[in-house]
């Protein structure tokens, strides 16, 4: 996979426990999902201080700067660009100064109405940094004007009427993680495009019952938090240490659960929990159901370290092919599409990944890899297995194939630069010097998954895009892997 990753949030409530230090843990379990920036707002009830900065969240935060971020609830946030560019400025959580003591927000996903936003806001939209700024901005103008007479307790709410005053106008994906100096607040958008979950910190002698939120479930086990249920699209949950309440700011029209279907393919950990079953057994089902698609013989089932090695174990399982080795991860090495350029992700490869010479030399391997975006990794990859001694190599992807640019939260290409897209099955393989090409259908990817009746965006597949979007290139002229058969003969 050589597309950007969704963002990670976190938030935690916990009053006389060291939140920094717990929001450093779950962002750290995130890092998978945002390597451009990490940062983190912290609440001692009187003053939220913010700390962000460009990098990985151990090069921005080291015991020294946790030490001094000192609250009773905290909001985090690690990132990839996918609307605004990667500098300090969209870095997260965003502040804004309104109220008592101001709000932070930290944002997974993307808008689809930012134009329209823009003009609400009154600003050029041009001049938007980020669409994460852009809701910070329409809830600080949401805000009662400051009036020095109102007491704290009056302020108390200033935060979640702003978001029932802006959150219907908002369109596109988001889950979102905020926080006031006495509260945090979670809020998945009426589709569920990307996950959120609530966790809670169970009483002890020490310290009272906490609660967190967080993309995904590991960010809870990593601070020894419980796992309570996944949120639901459309729900606002507020958590301020008297209650937990939850609201449905959006009218019952607009909810229509469509989590991301690629969480399960790619972007989540595999010990994530989503729609109720773990994402690990998801993808060795992939793998099972991909060897029943068209039976290939070969010596070796190999995964692409490491979001193709469960798929590839259970193909294994379903075929009888031996499972074993055929690369090494340098796991010190930033993931390839990070580099700008083809080239540049070709190299990457080699400084990624490493052949086992003698697992490879003269057998027929079938390699198992989660999805083919631009294909330059892939190429690049399939030649250091033909230069190790490969006799054939027979390539499986546990996806249908990739075809169109997602606006929901991940940096895809555009429909230009989408391998699927513009070229034939036939000529895929030829591409990528493949003896034979096979996607996962749709069919088996929602049956892998085991979860029925549960809804999900599957617009990179097949083009159906939930929430109306603007499609910037369309191509008809060319036929598609959609268009041919399933597989490419060997």
């Amino acid at each position: 996979m050589d597309a950007k990753e969704a963002c990670g949030v976190f938030g935690v409530f916990a009053p006389g426990r060291p939140v920094a230090h717990l929001t450093f843990d779950g962002l750290y379990a995130l890092q998978h999902r945002g390597q451009e920036s990490a940062g983190m707002a912290v609440s001692d009830g009187d003053l939220i201080t913010v700390m962000k900065d460009m990098g990985l969240v151990t090069t921005v935060f080291d015991e020294r700067k946790l030490s001094g971020l000192r609250g009773h609830l905290a909001i985090g946030h690690t990132r990839y660009s996918t609307a605004g560019s990667s500098d300090w400025i969209n870095a997260q959580p965003v502040f804004r100064g309104v109220g008592r003591a101001g709000f932070g927000l930290a944002h997974n996903g993307n808008l689809t109405n930012t134009d329209e936003l823009a003009g609400l806001a009154n600003m050029l939209p041009g001049l938007v940094s980020s669409d994460s700024d852009l809701v910070a901005e329409l809830l600080g103008q949401a805000f009662p004007i400051d009036d020095p007479e109102r007491t704290r307790a009056q302020h108390a709410g200033d935060l979640e009427q702003a978001l029932m005053d802006v959150l219907p106008k908002v369109e596109g994906a988001f889950s979102f993680v905020l926080m006031d100096a006495d509260r945090i607040i979670g809020i998945r958008d009426p589709n569920g495009f990307r996950p959120l979950c609530l966790g809670r910190l169970e009483a002890t002698d020490e310290f009272e019952q906490g609660w967190v939120l967080a993309s995904e479930s590991p960010a809870l086990d990593v601070i020894g938090a419980t796992f309570i249920r996944e949120l639901e699209p459309g729900e606002m949950v507020i958590i301020d240490g008297k209650e937990i309440r939850s609201e449905r700011p959006f009218p019952d029209e607009r909810l229509d659960p469509r989590l991301c279907i690629f969480e399960f393919v790619y972007f989540a950990r595999p010990d994530t929990t989503l729609y109720g079953n773990e994402v690990h057994g998801a993808r060795r089902r992939m793998g099972q159901l991909l060897a029943t698609q068209r039976p290939v013989a070969g010596d070796l089932v190999m995964g692409v370290p490491e979001s193709g090695v469960p798929a590839a174990e259970g193909y294994a399982l379903g075929s009888g092919i031996p499972y074993g080795q055929g690369l090494v991860k340098n796991r010190y090495i930033g993931r390839t599409f990070i580099a700008p350029t083809q080239a540049e992700r070709a190299n990457g490869v080699r400084r990624k990944l490493n052949p086992l010479r003698e697992n490879i030399a003269g057998k027929r391997v079938i390699v198992v890899d989660d999805s083919i975006v631009r294909g330059t990794t892939t190429r690049a990859m399939v030649k250091m297995l033909r230069e190790a001694g490969a006799l054939e190599v027979h390539l499986r992807i546990s996806s249908p194939p990739f075809q169109w640019p997602c606006y929901y939260g991940i940096d895809t290409p555009d429909r230009t630069e989408l391998l699927a897209a513009i070229k034939t099955l036939d000529e895929i393989v030829e591409y990528l010097n493949v003896d034979s090409l096979e996607y996962l259908s749709l069919e088996h990817l929602v049956e892998a998954i085991q979860a029925p009746g549960a809804g999900f965006c599957d617009a990179c597949l097949t083009g159906n895009y939930p929430v109306p979007v603007q499609v910037k290139v369309a191509i008809t002229e060319r036929p598609s892997v959609a268009a041919s058969a399933g597989s490419a003969p060997a």
